[in-house]
């Protein structure tokens, strides 16, 4: 009986996969995530030299992970059944951290809430404007992505932002977007859409809590910075 030859790097990709038992990611290089992933797709091919070429192609492994489905196939050795996988694994995680919010209060936990924003937005290409429903208690009841716009803006409607609010019967909102750029300091456009829907908000009688922009591993926070509280001391006085 012919023993049937293993294929180049067979023994390298059971390697990998000791190692992810052993301790998780740690001590993982990029590529060598990226070709495990690849690995659950192609059981009897070499990996390493496609998930080279992918992270080369698109820089990063967020960038890989958001790619088209069309976009990885250009790769060579990455086929309809490795793209699924890869974009599947990224829809995963961003339901995984969005779940973890649920019922949370973010206002006293910030950091799952950068943790969810960081993972599902830093890297995109234009700007997405999401929006987190809370209830009288301050807990997440639900999240939506308002608005996706281009490069250096996203398109954002006072009035539609209120209707989604009472349509989700939220008491309190928490705002953020990304800055493709990864510069997260707030544009002039970025201040005045912020002060139209606290004001927006305050005439409803729902409370703006903060509006978050993700930049390159950081974050500028209208809350931290005082902006929502001054932006609240203006309406009032607006009111009188």
């Amino acid at each position: 009986m012919v023993k049937k030859e293993e294929h180049k790097g067979a023994g390298h990709r059971q390697r990998l996969r000791e190692r992810f038992l052993e301790s998780g990611m740690d001590g993982f290089h990029d590529y060598e995530v990226i070709e495990l992933l690849l690995t659950l797709g192609t059981p009897q091919k070499d990996c390493k030299d496609a998930a080279k070429a992918a992270l080369k192609k698109f820089k990063s492994l967020q960038g890989v992970l958001e790619a088209s489905g069309h976009e990885l196939c250009e790769i060579k050795g990455i086929g309809p059944k490795n793209s699924l996988g890869l974009r599947l694994i990224k829809a995963v995680a961003d339901r995984f951290l969005e779940k973890k919010l649920i019922d949370k209060n973010p206002v006293n936990n910030s950091k799952e809430l950068f943790d969810f924003l960081y993972h599902s937005i830093r890297d995109k290409s234009r700007e997405y404007f999401k929006i987190f429903f809370l209830d009288s208690k301050n807990r997440v009841i639900s999240t939506e992505t308002h608005s996706i716009g281009t490069l250096t803006a996203s398109s954002v409607y006072p009035r539609e932002v209120v209707y989604s609010a009472l349509r989700h019967k939220a008491a309190a909102l928490i705002f953020a977007h990304n800055h493709p750029s990864g510069d997260p300091k707030p544009s002039a456009e970025d201040v005045a859409i912020t002060r139209q829907l606290v004001f927006a908000g305050k005439v409803m009688g729902i409370t703006v809590h903060e509006h978050i922009i993700i930049g390159d591993n950081c974050y500028f926070s209208f809350a931290d910075h005082g902006h929502i509280a001054q932006m609240g001391r203006e309406f009032n006085a607006s009111m009188k």
